[in-house]
């Protein structure tokens, strides 16, 4: 049996928190304490990281930060809940971070919430930090550990040489070599799979116990909820396939969408949508299919 592996968030800002709050914040000064505990009286998510910390500045405060696979319309709000509740639990003021891994369109990424009901407003502004803007090196050169498994998204950071050292640094500390799985999963975005298993461990049943492939599988169960029973459900896996085809392969795989949304069997739309994770080519999806 595989050895389950600790791939969480809190895990990789743990791996060096320091480093982590000065890149989200900009204050080089800052030191880290403890990585606090995020279960409010309403809400508790796996993604979401509150780390206390202190600069001569600013004094004491805390770091909310919030991994976000794909960005959806909800976070502000969510960002604006999140804020609210870590500083009423703890009595600080709060530094919001928004962090989005995969790109999912053009449109911009708002920074900030508002609202104004009958002339009462409420605004909750937050840090925005897309990984597809951030230049691979900082990985590197900061050091940044929490951001190796996240390389193959990375600006500069798709080919395959880049990768290689991204694994080798991974394989040469035991704190990071769990990770593999992780760098695994997003290199498959950027490289062909029969590549990715060739150069490292692939390891599908670790990966699935992770927080990102879990919400790949929950965005379509989500959906689905939103609109109504099986029907809705059909609907939003459909829709969460849809996503992950152009995020995966572009418009070459958006093509194979005229074959997928005539399928209705929700067991066979959950396996299409856990091969697109794996599969090499478009070829190798149309054989699924």
């Amino acid at each position: 049996m595989n050895k389950a592996a600790d791939i969480s968030t809190k895990k990789l800002i743990s791996l060096a928190p320091n480093n982590w709050a000065k890149w989200v914040t900009g204050i080089p000064d800052i030191v880290t304490g403890e990585i606090l505990n995020t279960e409010f009286q309403w809400i508790s998510r796996q993604s979401d990281v509150v780390i206390q910390a202190e600069s001569p500045q600013y004094g004491k405060f805390l770091i909310l930060n919030e991994l976000q696979l794909r960005y959806t319309s909800e976070m502000p709000r969510r960002m604006r809940a999140y804020a609210a509740l870590a500083e009423e639990k703890y009595k600080l003021q709060t530094y919001p971070v928004l962090i989005n891994i995969l790109k999912i369109s053009n449109s911009e990424i708002p920074t900030s919430f508002a609202s104004n009901f009958i002339g009462l407003r409420a605004i909750q502004d937050y840090r925005v930090i897309n990984l597809w803007e951030v230049d691979v090196n900082i990985a590197f050169e900061t050091p940044l550990p929490s951001l190796l498994p996240f390389v193959p998204i990375l600006k500069g950071g798709e080919n395959e040489s880049t990768i290689r050292e991204a694994l080798r640094m991974l394989r040469a500390d035991q704190q990071l070599n769990q990770l593999e799985t992780v760098l695994a999963f997003f290199a498959t975005f950027v490289l062909e799979s029969a590549l990715v298993q060739e150069i490292m461990r692939w390891d599908m049943t670790v990966l699935r116990e992770s927080p990102w492939y879990q919400e790949i599988l929950r965005e379509g169960q989500a959906r689905g909820e939103a609109e109504g029973e099986a029907r809705g459900e059909v609907r939003g896996i459909i829709s969460s396939i849809e996503t992950s085809l152009e995020a995966k392969f572009g418009s070459d795989g958006l093509e194979l969408m005229s074959q997928i949304s005539q399928i209705s069997d929700l067991e066979q739309l959950k396996e299409i949508l856990r091969r697109i994770v794996v599969a090499n080519t478009i070829q190798d999806l149309r054989n699924v299919l």
